[in-house]
């Protein structure tokens, strides 16, 4: 019988055939399938790295306010009247902290010239700033403001201005604070034009309110017109306030995967862009490369077929598919069975040693991850929620407030004389004191209430769903001072400890988690300067006084 008529042939032919087919459907399906999962994964990490450089510019942001109000509380107001002295005090507050490298200004309320700057810029003190868009927000602010990003008219460079009032005694406006930051300052917006995404990807910090490219990897995009609406799809809906990833064109005509991400304290939002091009270029090379080597790998498959497909590959052929069985979950994970003491037969052991390690870690993952959980947001030493889960708990309160027109209070405990008991007894003795406290303040408390520890002998207590807020919370006040005041037992030696609390009201709308927070501790403190084993309740006059 010649060959090509036997079955064994037949079936080689089939099973080339098959293999062909294969190839050509995996190439017609996996294509796409494999370009779309690149896809994703790159827009993940653009997603992740231009909220990375957005949560960097919202930082840098926050502490230029942060340095601003500061200076502008401590800023003596006699110094207005004596150039020198207040030229000499800026320039120490420069000196100290250098978030504004372009210099401090102190700009009279008509906004002719400056009262003094430093470091001196020439030109600057001639320059009129009563229609500069922060100085008239200034005017009438309380809080720190910036200015559109523009070219300096004295620098010449592009620069972003913040700005904060100089109040008096009587709440009158005497001077303005500026505070001038080239864009491109180390620290600051550099990274836009340092970090680069692939060969010709790049970011973009955008400003929608002024339809302004504020930063770019390019540098000759900066301070550059926005496109107008219909030039970019993508770019127009970030502009109306979409945040996320897609695939666009831009206006030079090449298509790009971009994500875009909010920089929370400005209105501005960051672009993280690169080519589709760059994106599919290692699909499209394995693509050739595929191509190229198929003749050469289906001849050796074909020779492969013919020596050994009759009897060496039938026990393997058997377990590759009770393995991929297993794996589309057609049946359980579970040890092979050994028919022969040969390669095979390693493999099929090696493949059951496979099972039982991916069952113990398996075993081991869902451990570790539901431990990993519990720390995120607990208190390694006592068990108490820890500072995120209270802010989490606490947000999740003042929403509740707002929509159910509900009351909740904080309550702020610091141990009174704690700090000699770790002095003298060890910290042993003091751990051991906490976890009592802890213990303690959970004592009858309501699953909805939720106890922190914030760190060293510093507890909250957050009351949720009150009716008479004040009530509640200064009658579980007095219970916690009473529980506090039992002698504490640690190894048969008592310690007698006391307890500050301060209380903070949530009674209305328009205060921060962090204000509440404040007020809070103010209310504490006031409580420890009472005599301390005292609590204290937050008045809305910003004036805390004693129960």
């Amino acid at each position: 019988m010649p060959m090509f008529q036997s079955i064994k042939f037949r079936l080689i032919g089939l099973g080339i055939l098959i293999i062909v087919a294969g190839i050509g459907l995996r190439l017609f399906f996996a294509l796409p399938f494999a370009q779309g999962l690149l896809r994703d994964e790159v827009a993940a990490q653009q997603f992740s790295m231009a909220s990375y450089v957005a949560r960097d510019i919202d930082h840098s942001i926050q502490a230029r306010r942060a340095l601003l109000t500061e200076l502008s509380s401590a800023l003596p107001p006699a110094l207005l009247s004596q150039p020198q002295q207040l030229t000499a005090w800026l320039r120490e507050r420069q000196r100290i902290n250098p978030l504004f490298n372009s210099g401090l200004l102190v700009v009279p309320p008509d906004g002719k010239g400056v009262l003094a700057q430093y470091p001196t810029v020439p030109g600057r003190e001639e320059l009129l700033f009563s229609a500069s868009d922060w100085f008239r927000a200034a005017l009438h602010a309380d809080t720190p403001v910036m200015g559109r990003p523009k070219r300096g008219r004295a620098i010449h460079e592009p620069i972003l201005v913040m700005a904060v009032p100089v109040r008096n005694a009587a709440r009158q406006v005497v001077a303005v604070l500026a505070g001038v930051v080239v864009l491109n300052t180390p620290g600051f917006l550099d990274r836009l034009q340092e970090t680069k995404l692939g060969v010709s990807g790049g970011f973009l910090l955008v400003s929608p309110a002024d339809k302004l490219f504020v930063g770019a990897s390019d540098p000759a995009m900066v301070l550059t017109p926005t496109p107008p609406p219909g030039v970019n799809l993508l770019h127009d809906r970030a502009m109306a306030g979409y945040r996320g990833t897609g695939i666009t064109v831009n206006a030079k005509g090449v298509e790009e995967l971009s994500a875009m991400v909010t920089v929370p304290s400005t209105g501005w939002f960051v672009v993280a862009r690169i080519p589709t091009a760059e994106v599919f270029h290692p699909i499209n090379a394995m693509l050739g490369f595929y191509l190229r080597n198929t003749l050469v790998i289906l001849a050796g498959m074909i020779i492969l077929m013919l020596l050994l497909l009759p009897r060496t590959l039938r026990p393997l052929t058997d377990a590759a598919h009770a393995m991929r069985d297993m794996a589309d979950g057609k049946r359980a994970l579970a040890p092979l069975p050994v028919q022969r003491r040969d390669e095979v037969g390693s493999l099929v052991l090696g493949f059951n040693y496979l099972v039982e390690r991916l069952r113990d870690k398996e075993a081991a993952l869902k451990a570790s991850e539901a431990r990993m959980a519990f720390m995120a947001h607990h208190d390694t030493l006592t068990g108490l929620c820890n500072r995120a889960m209270l802010e989490d708990r606490l947000q999740q309160a003042m929403a509740r407030a707002q929509r159910d027109s509900s009351h909740f209070a904080l309550l702020f405990c610091d141990l009174d004389n704690f700090k000699p008991i770790n002095d003298v007894f060890g910290h042993e003795a003091g751990d051991a004191i906490l976890r009592q406290v802890a213990a303690r303040l959970l004592d009858e408390r309501r699953s909805t209430d939720t106890v922190a520890r914030l760190g060293g002998d510093e507890f909250v207590i957050l009351l949720t769903d009150l009716g008479d807020a004040r009530a509640a919370s200064v009658g579980v006040a007095g219970q916690l001072l009473a529980a506090i005041g039992i002698p504490f037992n640690v190894g048969g030696r008592l310690f007698e400890l006391s307890a500050s609390i301060g209380i903070a009201l949530y009674t209305q709308a328009g205060i921060s988690t962090s204000q509440l927070m404040s007020q809070a501790d103010i209310a504490m403190y006031q409580a420890k300067r009472a005599g301390k084993n005292e609590f204290c309740v937050f008045d809305e006059t910003l004036e805390p006084f004693r129960v």
